[in-house]
């Protein structure tokens, strides 16, 4: 699986940020939805652009696992983007989307977790 590095920082940096502006004095409910949303976008498109190296070996498990778990978030951020504009409880929404950055973050980790085992292999690991 390869993402990279930055784009998933800068995303889910920027999806964090949008998230901490929420009940921010001079910032109106509108203005937060819309950038939340936008930046939703930058997280599925952080997400579509993840691919599997169709590595055989050890891995393959983990790499299937990592994808499901990516359709899977694909899935919530589709529904909390249109939730986001659409819902009238906002304190709502803003707990979803915490709990969506908890997981992406804890994705991302996986990824790169899974990213080192794989050149672990190919270098031959630590034997």
């Amino acid at each position: 699986m390869t993402v990279t590095a930055t784009g998933s920082s800068a995303a889910l940096q920027g999806l964090g940020q949008a998230l901490d502006a929420f009940r921010r004095p001079g910032a109106t409910t509108g203005q937060w939805r819309w950038r939340v949303r936008q930046q939703l976008a930058a997280v599925r498109d952080l997400l579509v652009a993840e691919t599997g190296s169709g590595a055989d070996g050890w891995t393959a498990a983990r790499e299937v696992t990592m994808l499901r778990e990516r359709n899977h978030l694909l899935a919530r951020v589709g529904d909390l983007g249109g939730q986001v504009l659409e819902q009238p409880d906002a304190d709502l929404v803003h707990a979803e989307l915490h709990r969506l950055l908890v997981d992406l973050c804890h994705h991302v980790q996986r990824l790169n977790d899974l990213a080192y085992d794989q050149v672990e292999l190919e270098l031959g690991g630590s034997e």
